[in-house]
């Protein structure tokens, strides 16, 4: 069964995580347990609200998405434990939702840094829901509440992603490795929600 709108943004990052051996072997739940800050299906479902059920021989618990990635390699999953589901709610089904990821190379290449934007709107044409993700720049995938908040009301239309500004991503942490420095990690993550705001702009 062909998955809503607003998973696009998830079906893209898919799209990009390994080369073709590790997308038929792999699986969407083992990316969000290896728990890397690079993982590329975090910020797709973080903007989509996502919980995870963890089950062992104890019973099942949920833990939100944003709860579940506490650091680097690191989950709440207790030994014993499997993922079981990754639920998302159902309502933004018809949401516009982009992800775009920089790397030295389109695949098999770690994510320098990657965002997922979900926006959903009225009758007017006016953003009535909008989730905003950046991967790569933080020990764990942070979404920008205050970002987010900003968009409310504003017209669907060519030049949204002028609203964003660097204040808005001031909670990032990027570090500087052999792949990027922290300067050029944060300049390009607010690039990166800039064009793919205008984006979802452009696809509505």
């Amino acid at each position: 069964m062909p998955l809503p709108r607003c998973f696009d943004a998830l079906k893209a990052a898919a799209r990009q995580i390994g080369g073709i051996q590790i997308q038929n072997r792999g699986t969407v739940a083992g990316n969000l347990c290896n728990a890397s800050p690079a993982a590329d299906s975090v910020p797709p479902l973080l903007a989509l609200d996502a919980e995870v059920e963890l089950v062992s021989h104890a019973g099942k618990r949920r833990i939100p998405l944003a709860d579940f990635i506490v650091g680097n390699r690191k989950t709440m999953r207790q030994p014993g434990e499997v993922l079981s589901q990754i639920l998302v709610p159902n309502r933004l089904d018809n949401a516009t939702s982009i992800f775009l990821k920089l790397g030295a190379r389109r695949y098999l290449v770690i994510s320098i840094v990657m965002v997922a934007v979900v926006i959903d709107k009225d009758a007017a044409n006016h953003v009535c829901e909008a989730r905003v993700s950046v991967g790569s720049c933080s020990t764990v995938a942070r979404r920008f509440v205050e970002l987010e908040r900003a968009l409310i009301g504003v017209p669907v239309a060519s030049g949204m992603g002028a609203l964003a500004t660097a204040d808005h991503l001031k909670a990032l942490s990027p570090i500087s490795d052999i792949r990027a420095t922290a300067i050029y990690r944060r300049d390009a993550a607010l690039h990166l929600v800039q064009r793919a705001l205008d984006a979802c702009a452009g696809s509505s």
